[in-house]
């Protein structure tokens, strides 16, 4: 969804098979939802600390745009809205998007 929706976020992929259901996009996007997203809701009272290489990486090295990460967030919510609209309800809703804003804000933290 984040390719198709926001194009420009593919150039930080150019190695990438960027199609539909390619195992390349599929595998990153395990690290993103069962690493990072996990690990920060296992430590959900210390964020910054449990990405704080996750946030290393994106900022010092790969120079990610960040802005992009509120852009991921947004995509998963209408992910989960797609295949569980019963399971978002307004205080899921609301609980799952304070909880992206936060890895959000961890994660762009380091580049000031």
């Amino acid at each position: 969804r984040m390719f198709s929706t926001y194009p420009q976020t593919k150039t930080y992929f150019p190695h990438f098979d960027l199609h539909h259901g390619s195992e390349q996009i599929r595998g990153h996007g395990k690290k993103v939802v069962a690493g990072a997203l996990v690990e920060a809701a296992n430590h959900i009272d210390d964020i910054a600390s449990a990405l704080s290489k996750l946030s290393d990486l994106h900022a010092q090295k790969l120079r990610v745009d960040p802005v992009n990460f509120k852009l991921l967030g947004q995509c998963f919510l209408v992910v989960v809205a797609i295949h569980h609209p019963s399971l978002l309800t307004p205080e899921v809703h609301a609980s799952l998007d304070k909880f992206l804003c936060a890895v959000g804000n961890v994660l762009t933290a380091k580049y000031r």
